[in-house]
């Protein structure tokens, strides 16, 4: 059997691990059956593990029994959450794809798109495309920048999450008598990374958004968490609008949620993109370069809810509410370009 290993993100959110299972839905289909795939995390940031990233460790266990290393997909540029070895990549014996990675800027004081504070440094990124056979990033800005600091061997190849409805719809996952009803997949305003006065809007916004809701007769509402660390913040809505919050780290459970909810209300790329693909109706809020890029990058820039570009949030998504139904003629006038994502995927992996 073939044995791929993936250096992806290990973090809090569980829609790394969405990511990885549209991974392995693309890989299986590009070999034909199953494939051996052994997770390593990309960074030891978060945990203290014995081995992660591009290592001398683990390149040697990839020469060993490996037939190739993908490294992705996620944030691992923006946030530098991707660890290597120059000297031990120079020994790696295998081919490397870097896959549906982004770079994306966020919104200064001044909202001005500005790099993080964390990003990584052109230097160790160019380094690292240096030792790639090909790397598929998740949009256009990402790609536009590499070019720009000399990478050759980069092309866009969007997120494979907008294709986990075509292999599985998750819809009997969940206990049978659960009503989903509608998500709101949010963030807790102090994780987002926005001026300060757009992170004091966000509860706001937010409460206005349930309230728009209830007027419009739905009837079960609740707070979908991405990440153990936005509990709390969801919390606090159980006291002044009596709506609850819904938390699992089973990534199964968290896509039947989506493919089973009556609505979505998303300030998580990962549960816009998986419940689009599942035909979920979907109302994305975005608030940083690489949720506003690539969804004008698949089509759909026209539907997404840009919140620092839009006077009221609140008002935007009642206007989206009430015109749910042309989402349905979005999605229709952008399927050339998902279909071409899943061209230049597939291509990619067979060539891999």
């Amino acid at each position: 059997m073939i044995t791929l290993f993936n250096v992806r993100p290990k973090g809090h959110n569980i829609g790394n691990d969405a990511i990885s299972i549209a991974l392995r839905n693309l890989v299986y289909e590009a070999f034909g059956r199953m494939v051996n795939i052994i997770d390593i995390p990309a960074t030891s940031l978060y945990e203290s593990h014995s081995k992660a990233g591009l290592s001398s460790k683990t390149i040697y266990e990839i020469n060993r029994v490996g037939d190739g290393v993908i490294v992705g997909g996620g944030n691992l540029y923006e946030n530098n959450e991707i660890d290597f070895n120059g000297t031990a990549l120079e020994a790696l014996e295998v081919p490397l794809m870097l896959f549906s990675n982004s770079l994306g800027k966020v919104y200064d004081r001044k909202v001005d798109l500005v790099p993080r504070t964390d990003v990584i440094p052109d230097s160790k990124l160019a380094s690292l495309h240096s030792y790639a056979d090909i790397s598929l990033v998740r949009d256009s800005s990402t790609l536009k920048h590499l070019q720009n600091i000399g990478s050759t061997n980069s092309i866009f190849g969007g997120c494979p999450t907008i294709f986990l409805g075509k292999y599985d719809d998750y819809k009997n996952i969940l206990p049978k008598n659960d009503h989903v009803g509608v998500l709101i997949s949010i963030r807790t305003p102090s994780l987002v990374n926005l001026p300060q006065k757009y992170q004091l809007t966000m509860t706001d916004e937010l409460t206005k958004i349930i309230r728009i809701l209830k007027q419009k007769g739905y009837k079960r509402i609740r707070l979908l968490c991405n990440d153990a660390r936005d509990c709390e913040y969801a919390s606090y809505f159980r006291d002044i609008e009596n709506v609850d919050f819904v938390y699992t780290s089973n990534v199964f459970e968290y896509l039947s949620l989506l493919s089973n909810a009556e609505l979505v209300v998303s300030y998580r790329l990962h549960a816009t993109l998986p419940s689009l693909s599942f035909g979920t109706p979907v109302i994305n809020i975005s608030y940083d370069e690489r949720a506003e890029q690539l969804l004008e990058d698949l089509g759909i820039g026209s539907w997404d809810i840009k919140y620092v570009k839009t006077p009221s949030v609140s008002e935007a998504f009642k206007n989206n509410l009430e015109n749910i139904h042309k989402l349905n003629i979005i999605m229709d006038e952008a399927k050339e370009k998902w279909d071409n994502v899943e061209k230049i995927q597939h291509k990619a992996f067979k060539e891999f």
